[in-house]
């Protein structure tokens, strides 16, 4: 590992509106595809129902009987699981190789594809769906480990909450325009002389991949090329990057301020993204909205999550970036016993009104502390691989406790899951509030 040292200047205001723009690439897919007319969609093509009653929610999938919301929730989970295991094996290469861009073009190259392949997703070809969106997930997260770990190489500390928001703000803008285009062609398809209820929304699909590419071609162009990382002599690149976690960790335990930080983040992150992940699959089961609605819903979540990530940003500056993040957390807990109680579609309205003010917080926050609590190094893609591989593994936790719970009970009592893991968060959080590093 290269020996730390503190960046001196910033990148160009050019350059982080770049990078911020990777983040309006990418985050159609996780509005369109994660969050909005996919999961209706695929609720709908996997749902057997009869005069509006709910004859059969279960699915075949290779020969397996599963319920089909679990079957989503599986399906995420081990896309992530994946990148997991991936993600430090390919960190590892881009540090040696200086190749961080070129993974950040692969994961999204093959995301982007996986979403116009689901054009061709319908009732009989259940596999082909479920495959063509775990290869979607995996390339948008993949995509992540590289993209955010540039933050700290193109803004200094004091920046960093700054360009940090303004990546979410990006995104959250970005995906609302694309999803107002797809919005027209779901709800009013006449208008265009279509025909055909599933065409609408495998169209849509295909819009996601192209924008996600189209616009990715911005900060592929302006962001830097990383330098190369001398690799100790007789390493395997197909080992060293779990070396590299280890080192990584290595430094972390001896930080202990970091180190609760992240087992902090860790157990709220498993219930800040299965909330994100399966919401419109609980609009569309439990409280049985429809599209039009879950759009709505989500789109407020998104336009509100704006101000969230920004208003965040301001009060870490002020009050702190801990205890910021802890009063969002115990939101969170506010949040997931409200969705409990949540039947009807303006208290789906009021709770994801509020979601939305904490989950562009919360995820920009959590980034940006990271980046700040993380000790000056040139290794910026491994303390970064480090931190995503937390991140998803929380979500492959996440998802597959609430997955199973929904499957042997239903969804409205998985969430009292989440209850528990935002409230672990909340108390190791609070623990790092008190925590000082010994350096």
């Amino acid at each position: 590992m290269n020996t730390a040292t503190t960046p001196t200047i910033t990148s160009s205001r050019r350059v982080q509106r770049a990078w911020s723009m990777y983040d309006w690439a990418n985050s159609a897919y996780n509005l369109v595809i994660t969050s909005t007319i996919f999961p209706a969609y695929y609720n709908a093509v996997t749902t057997v129902s009869k005069d509006g009653v709910v004859v059969s929610d279960m699915v075949s999938f290779f020969g397996i009987q599963v319920k089909n919301s679990a079957l989503f929730d599986y399906s995420i989970a081990a896309a992530y699981l994946v990148i997991a295991i991936l993600s430090p094996i390919l960190s590892s290469i881009a540090d040696a190789q200086g190749s961080k861009k070129r993974f950040m073009q692969l994961f999204c190259y093959m995301g982007a594809i996986s979403c116009c392949c689901l054009y061709f997703f319908t009732r009989h070809t259940l596999e082909l769906g479920i495959i063509c969106s775990s290869i979607a997930a995996l390339g948008y997260c993949g995509s992540l480990v590289f993209y955010n770990s540039y933050l700290p190489e193109i803004a200094l500390p004091p920046d960093r909450h700054r360009v940090s928001a303004q990546g979410f703000a990006y995104g959250y803008i970005g995906s609302v325009l694309l999803q107002l285009i797809c919005f027209l062609f779901v709800l009013q398809p006449a208008l265009f002389g279509i025909t055909d209820d599933s065409f609408a929304p495998r169209l849509s699909f295909v819009l996601v991949g192209l924008w996600w590419i189209g616009f990715a071609q911005i900060p592929f162009a302006r962001l830097p090329a990383s330098t190369a990382v001398q690799a100790a002599p007789g390493s395997s690149v197909l080992s060293n990057g779990f070396k590299e976690l280890r080192k990584v960790w290595q430094q972390i335990r001896h930080l202990p301020r970091l180190k609760t930080y992240l087992l902090s983040f860790f157990f709220y992150s498993m219930g800040v993204q299965t909330v994100m992940l399966a919401a419109t699959i609980f609009g569309s089961k439990e409280l049985k909205l429809e599209t039009s609605q879950l759009i709505g819903a989500i789109l407020v979540i998104q336009l509100v999550a704006i101000a969230g990530a920004y208003l965040m940003a301001k009060l870490s500056d002020k009050f702190g970036d801990l205890p910021v993040l802890f009063v969002v957390v115990l939101v969170w807990i506010g949040v997931c016993i409200a969705a409990y109680y949540t039947y009807t579609a303006t208290q789906f309205y009021i709770v994801a009104a509020v979601v939305g003010i904490i989950m562009g917080g919360i995820q920009s926050l959590s980034r940006s502390t990271y980046s700040r609590l993380m000790p000056p190094t040139h290794d910026t893609t491994s303390f970064f691989s480090f931190y995503d591989v937390t991140e998803k593994l929380a979500i492959v936790i996440g998802m597959l406790s609430f997955g199973f719970i929904d499957s042997i009970l239903n969804m409205r009592t998985a969430i009292i899951a989440l209850i528990g893991f935002f409230a672990i968060g909340a108390i190791i959080l609070f623990i790092a509030m008190r925590t000082r590093d010994s350096n």
